[in-house]
Protein backbone atom coordinates (compact mmCIF):
# COMPACT_ATOMS: atom_id res chain seq x y z
CA UNK A 1 0.00 0.00 0.00
CA UNK A 2 1.14 3.50 -0.62
CA UNK A 3 2.17 5.59 2.05
CA UNK A 4 1.06 9.29 2.90
CA UNK A 5 2.53 12.35 1.75
CA UNK A 6 0.35 15.07 2.35
CA UNK A 7 -2.67 15.25 4.53
CA UNK A 8 -5.41 17.83 3.26
CA UNK A 9 -8.06 19.20 5.87
CA UNK A 10 -11.00 20.59 4.03
CA UNK A 11 -13.25 23.28 5.05
CA UNK A 12 -14.47 26.68 4.48
CA UNK A 13 -12.08 29.88 4.56
CA UNK A 14 -13.22 33.09 6.94
CA UNK A 15 -13.56 33.52 10.65
CA UNK A 16 -17.87 32.50 9.84
CA UNK A 17 -17.28 29.30 8.70
CA UNK A 18 -13.97 28.35 11.14
CA UNK A 19 -16.93 26.26 13.63
CA UNK A 20 -19.05 25.18 11.32
CA UNK A 21 -19.15 21.18 11.25
CA UNK A 22 -18.51 21.54 7.38
CA UNK A 23 -14.89 22.11 8.85
CA UNK A 24 -14.33 19.08 10.72
CA UNK A 25 -11.86 18.05 8.47
CA UNK A 26 -10.02 21.29 8.93
CA UNK A 27 -9.87 21.05 12.42
CA UNK A 28 -8.35 17.64 12.17
CA UNK A 29 -5.62 19.01 10.32
CA UNK A 30 -4.98 22.18 12.70
CA UNK A 31 -5.12 19.75 15.48
CA UNK A 32 -2.48 17.93 13.74
CA UNK A 33 -0.26 20.86 12.91
CA UNK A 34 -0.94 21.90 16.83
CA UNK A 35 0.98 18.36 17.65
CA UNK A 36 3.69 18.57 15.68
CA UNK A 37 4.28 22.43 17.44
CA UNK A 38 4.17 23.65 13.94
CA UNK A 39 1.98 26.75 12.55
CA UNK A 40 0.05 26.01 9.26
CA UNK A 41 0.62 29.96 7.29
CA UNK A 42 -0.97 31.23 4.49
CA UNK A 43 1.09 29.73 1.16
CA UNK A 44 -0.02 31.63 -2.04
CA UNK A 45 1.62 29.14 -4.42
CA UNK A 46 -1.35 26.53 -3.01
CA UNK A 47 -4.01 28.65 -2.08
CA UNK A 48 -4.11 27.26 1.47
CA UNK A 49 -2.64 27.48 4.66
CA UNK A 50 0.35 25.05 4.48
CA UNK A 51 3.08 23.59 6.92
CA UNK A 52 5.80 20.79 6.54
CA UNK A 53 5.66 18.70 9.13
CA UNK A 54 7.75 15.73 11.04
CA UNK A 55 4.79 13.70 12.55
CA UNK A 56 6.43 10.37 14.45
CA UNK A 57 9.34 9.77 12.00
CA UNK A 58 7.55 11.11 8.46
CA UNK A 59 7.60 14.13 6.56
CA UNK A 60 4.14 15.19 5.54
CA UNK A 61 2.76 18.62 3.83
CA UNK A 62 -0.21 19.94 5.41
CA UNK A 63 -2.64 22.02 3.79
CA UNK A 64 -6.10 23.56 4.85
CA UNK A 65 -7.19 25.20 1.18
CA UNK A 66 -8.04 28.85 1.80
CA UNK A 67 -10.55 28.21 -1.53
CA UNK A 68 -14.44 27.41 -0.93
CA UNK A 69 -14.85 24.09 -0.30
CA UNK A 70 -16.45 23.84 -3.90
CA UNK A 71 -13.29 24.80 -5.39
CA UNK A 72 -10.98 22.62 -2.96
CA UNK A 73 -9.14 20.91 -5.93
CA UNK A 74 -7.47 23.59 -7.00
CA UNK A 75 -5.63 23.80 -3.97
CA UNK A 76 -5.16 20.11 -3.78
CA UNK A 77 -3.81 19.87 -7.73
CA UNK A 78 -1.18 22.45 -6.74
CA UNK A 79 -0.06 20.73 -4.24
CA UNK A 80 0.50 17.68 -5.98
CA UNK A 81 2.30 19.10 -9.07
CA UNK A 82 4.42 21.29 -7.26
CA UNK A 83 5.74 18.07 -5.06
CA UNK A 84 5.00 15.55 -7.74
CA UNK A 85 2.46 13.61 -5.64
CA UNK A 86 0.33 10.92 -6.77
CA UNK A 87 -3.08 10.50 -5.50
CA UNK A 88 -2.78 7.64 -3.86
CA UNK A 89 -0.05 9.84 -1.51
CA UNK A 90 -3.16 12.08 -0.35
CA UNK A 91 -5.27 11.71 2.86
CA UNK A 92 -8.02 14.00 2.67
CA UNK A 93 -9.84 15.24 5.91
CA UNK A 94 -13.70 15.73 5.57
CA UNK A 95 -17.01 15.94 7.59
CA UNK A 96 -19.16 13.37 6.97
CA UNK A 97 -22.84 13.25 7.73
CA UNK A 98 -23.28 9.51 7.48
CA UNK A 99 -20.96 8.84 10.33
CA UNK A 100 -22.28 10.29 14.05
CA UNK A 101 -20.29 12.58 15.36
CA UNK A 102 -17.95 10.89 17.63
CA UNK A 103 -16.77 8.53 15.17
CA UNK A 104 -14.24 8.74 12.22
CA UNK A 105 -13.81 6.32 9.16
CA UNK A 106 -11.04 5.85 6.72
CA UNK A 107 -11.39 5.07 3.24
CA UNK A 108 -10.10 4.68 -0.07
CA UNK A 109 -11.44 5.67 -3.54
CA UNK A 110 -15.02 5.59 -4.14
CA UNK A 111 -17.41 8.49 -5.29
CA UNK A 112 -17.76 11.76 -3.47
CA UNK A 113 -21.19 10.99 -2.08
CA UNK A 114 -22.36 14.49 -2.77
CA UNK A 115 -19.86 15.92 -0.93
CA UNK A 116 -18.42 19.31 -3.14
CA UNK A 117 -14.58 19.01 -1.47
CA UNK A 118 -14.61 15.55 -2.62
CA UNK A 119 -16.20 16.28 -5.98
CA UNK A 120 -14.22 19.09 -7.02
CA UNK A 121 -10.57 16.98 -5.87
CA UNK A 122 -11.60 14.47 -7.96
CA UNK A 123 -12.29 16.45 -10.82
CA UNK A 124 -9.20 18.33 -10.46
CA UNK A 125 -7.11 15.65 -9.89
CA UNK A 126 -8.16 14.45 -13.03
CA UNK A 127 -11.06 12.03 -12.46
CA UNK A 128 -8.53 10.06 -9.94
CA UNK A 129 -10.58 8.97 -6.97
CA UNK A 130 -7.81 6.67 -5.58
CA UNK A 131 -6.88 9.24 -2.67
CA UNK A 132 -7.65 8.28 0.97
CA UNK A 133 -9.82 9.90 2.89
CA UNK A 134 -10.39 10.74 6.64
CA UNK A 135 -13.92 10.66 7.07
CA UNK A 136 -15.17 13.10 10.55
CA UNK A 137 -18.53 11.91 11.61
CA UNK A 138 -20.81 14.79 11.93
CA UNK A 139 -23.96 13.28 12.20
CA UNK A 140 -27.06 14.07 9.68
CA UNK A 141 -29.95 16.07 10.50
CA UNK A 142 -32.33 13.76 9.37
CA UNK A 143 -33.58 15.39 6.09
CA UNK A 144 -32.00 16.25 2.93
CA UNK A 145 -33.32 19.63 2.62
CA UNK A 146 -31.59 20.40 6.17
CA UNK A 147 -28.20 19.63 4.59
CA UNK A 148 -26.52 23.01 3.45
CA UNK A 149 -28.32 24.83 6.94
CA UNK A 150 -26.77 21.84 8.72
CA UNK A 151 -23.19 21.67 7.59
CA UNK A 152 -22.88 25.73 8.02
CA UNK A 153 -23.68 25.83 11.46
CA UNK A 154 -21.90 25.16 14.44
CA UNK A 155 -22.17 21.95 16.99
CA UNK A 156 -23.06 22.19 19.93
CA UNK A 157 -21.00 21.65 23.21
CA UNK A 158 -21.35 18.26 23.59
CA UNK A 159 -20.88 17.33 19.74
CA UNK A 160 -18.04 19.50 19.55
CA UNK A 161 -16.28 17.70 22.50
CA UNK A 162 -17.71 14.39 20.60
CA UNK A 163 -16.13 15.52 17.22
CA UNK A 164 -12.92 16.79 18.67
CA UNK A 165 -12.88 13.15 21.07
CA UNK A 166 -12.51 11.14 17.01
CA UNK A 167 -10.20 14.02 15.87
CA UNK A 168 -7.88 12.93 18.29
CA UNK A 169 -8.41 9.12 17.99
CA UNK A 170 -8.00 9.70 14.46
CA UNK A 171 -4.68 11.16 15.06
CA UNK A 172 -3.42 8.50 17.41
CA UNK A 173 -4.38 5.88 14.44
CA UNK A 174 -2.57 8.11 11.94
CA UNK A 175 1.27 6.78 11.81
CA UNK A 176 0.04 3.14 11.16
CA UNK A 177 -1.76 4.66 8.27
CA UNK A 178 0.95 7.08 6.53
CA UNK A 179 3.03 4.01 6.85
CA UNK A 180 0.98 2.08 4.89
CA UNK A 181 -0.47 -0.22 7.69
CA UNK A 182 -4.17 0.76 6.97
CA UNK A 183 -5.80 -2.62 8.52
CA UNK A 184 -4.00 -1.51 11.41
CA UNK A 185 -5.34 2.54 11.94
CA UNK A 186 -8.93 0.45 10.69
CA UNK A 187 -9.05 -1.32 13.56
CA UNK A 188 -8.20 0.65 16.02
CA UNK A 189 -9.99 4.07 14.53
CA UNK A 190 -13.49 2.24 13.27
CA UNK A 191 -13.94 0.48 16.68
CA UNK A 192 -13.87 3.97 18.46
CA UNK A 193 -16.75 5.45 20.00
CA UNK A 194 -16.65 8.62 20.87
Amino acid sequence: MSKVHAIIGLGNPGAQYADTRHNAGAWLVEALARECLETLRPERKFLGDYAKVRFKGHELHLLVPSTYMNRSGQSVSLLAKFFKLEPEQFLIAHDELDIPAGQARYKQGGGHGGHNGLRDIISALGNANSFHRLRVGIDHPGDAKLVTHYVLGSPGKAERQAIDAAIEESLATLPDAISGEWARAMNRLHSFKG
